[in-house]
């Protein structure tokens, strides 16, 4: 096996480790997110698992990641442009860039926010999108707008494998992803409403029953932010208001953890308890932020997505930087036809679902399955989107006692904020099981820490001996 230049210091470290040192280390990593509570659930019975780690780091070289940076920022910009667009004048529409009934017949269109104030004009201020390297470089298969995960297990893992392996860290020349938390609270501030200035920033969490919780009381500390959920608050003469043990005080800025279905009875779900009856009220008078904006949710419809780089050179007079995948949309008939005759050999997903939910990966499909979902693709065409299987990117991971090569993505996280920023790294998912393409935890996936080395960094500075 013949590393890539990032690799070659680490491979030299790597022939002076024995398998005896590697599983004890990978043991000490798994004992140590335990014990920090690094976990996550994925049934109804709320059972907690440590969230699976790999100790060997993904590395990416300063030039791949500038690339990268800045194809991330060309996008979620593009995309936050899209949005602010489409809830005001929707230009866009009218001009025949994107179909109009593919965002208004979109489920995640949210009629309430056209003409609603937004911070700054910023409806995305967190971003999450998921990359493949392939053979010609890195695409975009997914955006993730309304509530992106994963930062936690992305800090989480620095510092587990800081602990694990602290002399491999002293010498790895490698960029920080301190800030992030810092970076995040800043724009929750920096977005309040100027009628809320003086006001709080807190998270709001579904609670403790929800499989990232872990994720959102992290965060929240990490902040110094209030973790919240919608019974600790309550709307009071048009503003949002949280109860304290020192009494009530005024909310500029959610940092909502909860959907938009759920987040006000009064003009959502109103079954849910997880919201604030009234919030959509505060948001439309311009009295409250939520982070990211309600209705955020049309720009990372899997049905918009083929339509992203029209949308950079639409806004940006710009082309695109990261590529995307062919993506077939069911709803046009000769692109169904085509995904009906060849279900075996695509990717078939629900347009709103994520996690790996809702999707049928052809090539290990049964013919019940097939048939399944050709039933589904036919009764709700604009519900299914299609694309080819993609052979991308395999490193090492140490499984079962040895090396063994497992696929990867890459989720960096983009903060439009008072400024644009992606952080250096990211969170780096591993399909675990041989031969998957599945890097979902929810389906069996796990993950590695994200190591982008510093402009400056030489490869073979790249090197440290174990300690004891």
């Amino acid at each position: 096996m013949r590393p890539r230049p990032p690799y070659r210091g680490l491979w030299k470290f790597l022939e002076t480790v024995s398998p005896e040192t590697w599983e004890d280390r990978q043991e000490a990593a798994a004992e140590e997110l335990s014990r920090r509570g690094v976990t996550f659930s994925i049934d109804s019975k709320n059972e907690q698992r440590v969230f699976p780690f790999d100790i060997l780091p993904r590395i990416l070289s300063a030039s791949e990641w500038d690339q990268i940076e800045k194809g991330l920022i060309q996008r979620v910009t593009a995309l936050n442009c899209f949005l602010r667009d489409i809830y005001n004048k929707a230009r866009v529409l009218h001009e025949g860039v994107v179909p109009p009934e593919l965002v208004l017949g979109s489920s995640q269109f949210r009629r309430e926010m056209v003409g609603a104030p937004v911070a700054q004009g910023i409806h995305v201020a967190i971003a999450g999108c998921d990359l493949l390297r392939l053979r010609s470089g890195f695409v975009v298969l997914e955006d993730n707008l309304r509530v992106p995960s994963g930062a936690s297990y992305m800090l989480a893992n620095r510092r587990v494998l800081g602990r694990i392996f602290p002399s491999l860290f002293r010498a790895a020349p490698v960029a920080s992803i301190e800030a992030y938390s810092t970076l995040l609270r800043d724009a929750l501030y920096a977005l309040r409403p100027e009628a809320a200035r003086d006001d709080l920033a807190i998270l709001l969490t579904p609670g403790s029953h929800n499989p990232a919780y872990f994720e959102h009381s992290f965060l929240a500390q990490e902040m110094g932010v209030p973790l919240a959920e919608g019974r600790d608050l309550a709307v009071v003469d048009g503003k949002v208001q949280l109860r304290t043990s020192s009494g009530w005080k005024g909310v500029g800025t959610i940092y909502r953890r909860v959907n938009d279905d759920f987040l006000d009875p009064v003009t959502f779900r109103p079954e849910s308890f997880l919201g604030v009856p009234g919030l959509m009220a505060a948001c439309r008078s311009g009295r409250l932020t939520v982070v990211n904006a309600i209705g955020t949710g049309v720009a990372d419809d899997k049905a918009i997505y083929p339509f992203v780089p029209s949308l950079i050179r639409y806004y940006l007079g710009e082309e695109p930087i990261l590529s995307s995948v062919e993506t077939f949309l069911c709803e046009r008939p000769a692109e169904r036809d085509h995904v009906l005759a060849n279900l075996r050999n695509l990717v078939v997903k629900e347009v709103s679902q994520a996690g790996g939910y809702g999707m049928l990966f052809g090539p290990t499909s049964s013919a019940p399955e097939r048939a399944a979902f050709r039933e589904k693709i036919l009764a709700q065409p604009r519900n299914y989107i299609a694309q080819p299987v993609l052979s991308f990117s395999e490193v090492p991971c140490w499984i079962d006692g040895r090396l063994q090569p497992r696929r990867i993505d890459l989720r960096p996280f983009v903060l439009l904020g008072p400024a644009p920023a992606v952080i250096p790294g990211g969170l780096t998912r591993v399909a675990l099981r041989e031969g998957s393409f599945i890097v979902n935890s929810c389906q069996g996936g796990g993950s590695k820490d994200t190591w982008v080395l510093r402009a400056d960094a030489r490869e073979e500075t790249l090197r440290a001996s174990v300690e004891p």
